[in-house]
């Protein structure tokens, strides 16, 4: 793969991973914010005190629209370039796939390793869920996990790779994820245990916004492998040239 396709492939990675981003938008706009203040709710109704002279720098309407939008555009962006990249460097290495085979196998993969097995260690939480002197140790932890777990997902495809000669592909898949899985085990078991959610805290409205939370990454996700692979199978498997004027001449 040449220089021009890689540039190529970033740009339509970040135009896919921004269109893909308005649909995680429309998703977290629905089902997200929704819980979000009920979320706060719950937190102002039991504040034990409250300062009256307090300015709110940013509104919650502001919040909930320009500032959602903005946050979700960006991101989208830079991890549609991202993945744009990772697409490069995947296409050929991961078996015989075309790009929009490679597109949906690389957003699966990335979805389960970047988001799915810190979310099931470490879970979203909405507003007034967690001590705010602990912000730090949690979000430590939770792009630990999300480190490794990618490293493992590579490790484990490199594997799979190595042993499919002598096991055969299905065997060395099979393989490949049973060590993945029993590795993000052992993770599970030696990284703490975080658990500040209030007693009187609703479970429902816990469960509610981490769905929303896990619907809006597969949305994003879903999204990207299925506009990038569009684009990149029409960038590096264009349709022949002269099958239009084949096709007329004929007639």
């Amino acid at each position: 793969m040449n220089s021009v396709s890689v540039r190529s492939l970033l740009v339509r990675g970040m135009l896919a991973g921004l269109a893909a981003g308005v649909l995680a938008l429309v998703v977290a706009y629905l089902l997200g914010e929704p819980h979000v203040d009920a979320a706060i709710g719950f937190e102002e109704a039991h504040a034990h005190s409250h300062d009256a002279g307090e300015v709110e720098l940013v509104s919650r309407s502001l919040q909930s629209t320009l500032g959602l939008a903005t946050g979700i555009l960006l991101y989208g962006l830079a991890f549609g370039g991202i993945a744009g990249l990772a697409f490069c460097f995947a296409l050929g290495r991961v078996g015989r796939f075309g790009p929009r085979a490679t597109a949906a196998l690389l957003s699966g993969a990335g979805l389960l390793a970047v988001y799915v097995v810190p979310f099931l260690k470490y879970p979203a939480n909405p507003p007034s869920v967690g001590d705010p002197e602990t912000i730090g140790k949690r979000t430590t932890l939770y792009f630990l996990l999300m480190v490794l777990s990618v490293l493992l997902a590579v490790a484990a495809t490199i594997l799979g790779r190595r042993l499919a000669p002598s096991l055969g592909n299905w065997n060395a898949t099979v393989v490949a994820v049973l060590g993945f899985a029993a590795a993000v085990g052992v993770a599970y078991a030696l990284l703490p245990v975080v658990d500040e959610v209030p007693e009187d805290f609703p479970a429902s409205l816990l469960w509610q916004f981490r769905l929303s939370a896990l619907a809006i990454q597969v949305t994003l996700w879903s999204g990207f492998g299925l506009l990038f692979g569009h684009l990149a199978e029409r960038l590096l498997s264009p349709a022949p040239a002269g099958a239009p004027a084949a096709r007329t001449a004929a007639v």
